[in-house]
C-alpha cells in the first residue's frame, strides 16, 4: 500500500516585513491549492500526512507557531489528511533566541569546546537539561500537540511507523539538531546530535526514514553519525540550506541510501535562484524485488507565471521513482504472496456441548450481546484517533493557564502536588484521564477553555 506525503521545511512563519506578508501569504495559498492539485494526480486525493523537516518559526515564538497552526491545518484539509498527522522536527529558527541566557550561553559553550562528553553531561543534570531546553518554550507544546514530543535527554524527538505491506514496514524517525543552537549564527561541524540520537535501531522487516533539519556535515559528530545513518537507514531528509538535492547512494550490494535535501517553503528572500518549494513523497514496497520505492515529486515556484509547477532542475533530474535496495526488507519474514497458507483444523464435536442444528436458532444461552464499545469505556487503542485530536488540542492550541485549568477542572492533579508541572507530565496526566473513561469530559473543558 502506497502512502503519499506533503514535505515541508524551512516555513519560517514570523519572518514577513511589510509587503512580503502579502507575497509570502499569496504563495503559501497557492502551495495548499496546488498541493490538493497534485495529490488527487498522484495519490488519489488523499495524502497519508504532512512532514515538515525544521524551521517551522523564524524567531521561535507561541504566536509564530498559532499561525503555522492553522495553516496546516487548512493544508491538511486540502490534501485530505487528518490535521493530527503531521511530522515534524525542530531546526535552527525553532529555538526562542531571546530565551538564551548567560547560563545557557555557557553551557553551549562548553559542548562546542568539549563536545558530547560535556553535553551527556549536561543533559543528566535536570537544572542543565531544563536550561537548554527552554529555549524550545514555544515548538516544544506545539509538536508534543502533534505526538512529536522533544526527549527530555537528549534521545529521539519523534518515532512512529507505517506498515507498507505484511511484514514490512517503514518507521519514521525524527532527530533535533538543533539542541545547541546559539544566538550567533550556528557555525558548519559544531552542531551535536549525541549518541542517543545517532544510534539508530536495526529491525527485520523495518526501514528507516531518518528526518533531521540541519544536514550530516553541519554535525561535530557527523563522521558516526554517518556511518549509523548510511548502515542502518534507507531515507535521510533534511532543510536549513534551502538547496534541494537528491542523491542516492549505493553503500554496499544490496544496500541504498536516498538523501534528499529540501528546499525553503518560504526562503528569507525570493532571489539568486531561491524561490518556494515543497514535495510530494510517496513511499511503497516493490513486491517484485522486495526493494522499497520512493518517489519524490518536487513542485517550485515560477516566479513569471507566479504559481507553482513540476521543477525539473532542483533534484538534478532524477526520476521521480527511486528504488531502494532494502536490507531490513530481506531479513524481514517472507512476502506475503510468498506465504504458504496454513491449513485450517477440522472441528471436533464436543460430546457434552454438541453444536446446534444448522437450519436451527442458536439456543439463548448460545447468544452473545457484546456491550457497544462507547468513547467513555473504550481502550486508548481503539479510539487513537479521537485522543490524537484531543492531544492537539490540548498541547497546541492551549497556553500553559489553559492546560492547568483543564487539569484542576477535571481534579487530574494529585492532592499532594507541589512541583513544577512539565509537559511530560501533562501528557501522563491527559492519558490517565482517558484511562479512567474520561476522554469526553476532557474534550469539553478544552473546548470551554480555547475560547
Amino acid at each position: 500500500m502506497s502512502i503519499t506525503y506533503v514535505h515541508l521545511s524551512d516555513i519560517h512563519f514570523g519572518q514577513e516585513k511589510g509587503a512580503d506578508v502579502v507575497i509570502n501569504n499569496d504563495a503559501k495559498e497557492r502551495l495548499i491549492e496546488d498541493a490538493a492539485e497534485q495529490v488527487k494526480l498522484h495519490a488519489g486525493g488523499s495524502a497519508k500526512g504532512l512532514i515538515v523537516t525544521g524551521d517551522i518559526a523564524f524567531a521561535g515564538k507561541p504566536n509564530e507557531y498559532a499561525d503555522a497552526a492553522k495553516w496546516l491545518d487548512r493544508l491538511a484539509s486540502a490534501v485530505g489528511c487528518p490535521p493530527t498527522a503531521v511530522k515534524l522536527v525542530p531546526g535552527n529558527h525553532d529555538i526562542d533566541r531571546d530565551r538564551l541566557s548567560s547560563g545557557c550561553t555557557f553551557l553551549i559553550d562548553e559542548i562546542l569546546s568539549g563536545g558530547e562528553a560535556r553535553l551527556d553531561a549536561f543533559l543528566a543534570n535536570d537544572d542543565d537539561c531544563k536550561t537548554l531546553y527552554n529555549r524550545f518554550v514555544g515548538y516544544e507544546p506545539f509538536a508534543l500537540g502533534y505526538d512529536c514530543p522533544l526527549h527530555p535527554a537528549g534521545g529521539i524527538a519523534s518515532d512512529s511507523r507505517e506498515e507498507l505491506a505484511p511484514g514490512r514496514f517503514i518507521r519514521f524517525f525524527g532527530l533535533n539538531s538543533a539542541l545547541i543552537c546559539s544566538k550567533r549564527k550556528d557555525e558548519e561541524g559544531k552542531l551535536i546530535l549525541g549518541a542517543a540520537q545517532r544510534v539508530l535501531p536495526s529491525d527485520p522487516g523495518v526501514e528507516l526514514v531518518v528526518l533531521c533539519h540541519h544536514p550530516l556535515h553541519c554535525l561535530q559528530d557527523s563522521v558516526d553519525a554517518r556511518k549509523y545513518v548510511r548502515n542502518r537507514a534507507r531515507v535521510f531528509i533534511s532543510g536549513h540550506e534551502h538547496n534541494p538535492s537528491l542523491q542516492i547512494e549505493t553503500i554496499e550490494d544490496g544496500c541504498d541510501l536516498l538523501m534528499l535535501a529540501s528546499g525553503a517553503t518560504v526562503p528569507p528572500k525570493v532571489e539568486n535562484g531561491y524561490i518556494y518549494t515543497y514535495n510530494l513523497v510517496t513511499f511503497d514496497w516493490c513486491s517484485k524485488e522486495d526493494k522499497l520505492s520512493v518517489e519524490v515529486v518536487p513542485r517550485a515556484w515560477n516566479d513569471d507565471k507566479k504559481r507553482f509547477e513540476a521543477d525539473d532542475v532542483r533534484l538534478g533530474g532524477h526520476k521521480p521513482r527511486n528504488l531502494l535496495a532494502s536490507p531490513n526488507f530481506r531479513r524481514g519474514p517472507p512476502p506475503a504472496a510468498e506465504r504458504q497458507p496454513v491449513p485450517m483444523a477440522e472441528p471436533v464435536p464436543d460430546a457434552l456441548h454438541p453444536e446446534p442444528e444448522l437450519s436451527g436458532k442458536l439456543p439463548p444461552d448460545h447468544v452473545t450481546t457484546p456491550e457497544p464499545a462507547s468513547p467513555q469505556n473504550a481502550p486508548m487503542d481503539a479510539m487513537s484517533d479521537t485522543f490524537q485530536l484531543v492531544l492537539l488540542k490540548f498541547f497546541r492550541d492551549l497556553t500553559a493557564a489553559q492546560r492547568l485549568k483543564v487539569l484542576i477542572d477535571l481534579d487530574a492533579l494529585p492532592d499532594d502536588w507541589n512541583e513544577e508541572l512539565t509537559l511530560m507530565m501533562e501528557r501522563n496526566l491527559i492519558e490517565d484521564l482517558v484511562k479512567d473513561g474520561r476522554l469526553s469530559d476532557l474534550d469539553s473543558s478544552i473546548e470551554r477553555n480555547r475560547h
